[in-house]
């Protein structure tokens, strides 16, 4: 099995849990990804949870926001966690800016309130694991409508909290959070 290059955007945000998660892969290169020259290296992109609109700011500082967005639609695959589900998402509920805009979905920002609210369950993803998996919510997004090519993976208390669409997926939760290696394998096999 070929050696695929992982980038991990860090400019903000849990990168390093994210960065230290793919390290326990095998056929996985993580890499950290703060510049054009990083993007062009990597096969696969993790926009970590963090501050959406502080990542959303830097992206557009470090002119890293179109070159991520052309990989995208070109196939790129992209996976993001709670602020990064909010960055790739192309409406955010009650608001007026989005930032990538790339993925079919509508965004609650801090939908489960705030730090204090923070919380954690178990659930069966669909397609991702027979098993319940622990999901970390912290000041968790979650998706309140989604585009008829959107694959809904799980469900919480009727709110959809992970989903795909072709080469990009969103969890409102955060598996670096975890000793559970099933969510980032699962994107590895994209």
């Amino acid at each position: 099995m070929s050696l695929k290059t992982i980038g991990v955007l860090a400019l903000q945000g849990s990168y390093r849990e994210h960065t230290a998660s793919l390290k326990r892969l095998h056929n996985v290169l993580p890499l950290e990804v703060k510049s054009q020259e990083d993007i062009e290296r990597i096969d696969s992109l993790i926009i970590p949870g963090g501050e959406s609109t502080t990542i959303g700011k830097l992206l557009k500082d470090f002119n890293l926001s179109s070159i991520i967005c052309d990989k995208i639609h070109k196939g790129m695959p992209v996976w993001g966690t709670c602020a990064g589900m909010i960055l790739l998402a192309e409406k955010i509920i009650d608001e007026d800016c989005v930032h990538l805009g790339v993925m079919d979905i509508g965004v609650r920002r801090n939908a489960y309130g705030s730090q204090l609210d923070s919380f954690t369950c178990s659930a069966v993803l669909n397609g991702v694991s027979d098993e319940p998996m622990k999901l970390v919510f912290i000041r968790a997004p979650w998706i309140e409508n989604i585009g008829r090519d959107v694959e809904i993976l799980g469900i919480h208390e009727g709110k959809i909290v992970a989903a795909r669409q072709n080469n990009m997926l969103a969890t409102s939760f955060h598996p670096e959070l975890t000793d559970d290696m099933t969510f980032h394998r699962y994107f590895a096999a994209f």
